[in-house]
């Protein structure tokens, strides 16, 4: 179950360290996709924007995407799971902290992040910080594109 089917508080949530707090479905990256995050970031390099290149020369015989790109995608799946308590006015990226690429994932490919709540921390008032172990699975794959644990400062209304 995803926390987004839920309207939790702070309390509820804390008492969930240590627990997944869910899976968001499915999301494909493209080629599209691909060749846009190059375009806005200017990293063109060969391996993820030139197909026929890398259907032969590349030891994933298939373009990839950009590791930046997969990561990129953690704020709108993590939404789709609903990590954040109610009364949070704004969730800003605070950091990252063991971030791992650990597979390609190949442009067609299905991605999908599983979240798990670490700590949750009050530094200020009106202030949390939020840990959580993400990963971003690869449809059919045993290794994920990546692991990291995540950090949100959630700021609360008022």
């Amino acid at each position: 179950m995803n926390l987004a089917d839920n309207q939790l508080t702070f309390a509820d949530l804390e008492s969930k360290v240590g627990e997944e707090l869910g899976v968001s479905g499915w999301i494909e990256v493209d080629q599209s996709m691909i060749d846009s995050f190059a375009r806005t970031t200017r990293d063109n390099q060969w391996i993820h924007v030139d197909v026929e290149r890398a259907r032969t020369e590349s030891p994933y015989h298939a373009p990839i995407a950009h590791g930046f790109l997969t990561l990129s995608l953690i704020p709108a799946l993590a939404a789709e799971i609903g990590t954040q308590p109610q009364g949070v006015s704004v969730a800003i990226n605070y950091g990252l902290d063991r971030l791992r690429f650990l597979a390609p994932v190949k442009a067609g490919a299905r991605v999908r992040l599983r979240s798990t709540l670490i700590s949750l921390e009050e530094r200020a008032p009106g202030q949390h910080l939020m840990k959580s172990a993400s990963t971003m699975e690869i449809e059919g794959e045993e290794r994920p594109a990546f692991a990291a644990e995540t950090l949100l400062l959630l700021l609360t209304e008022g």
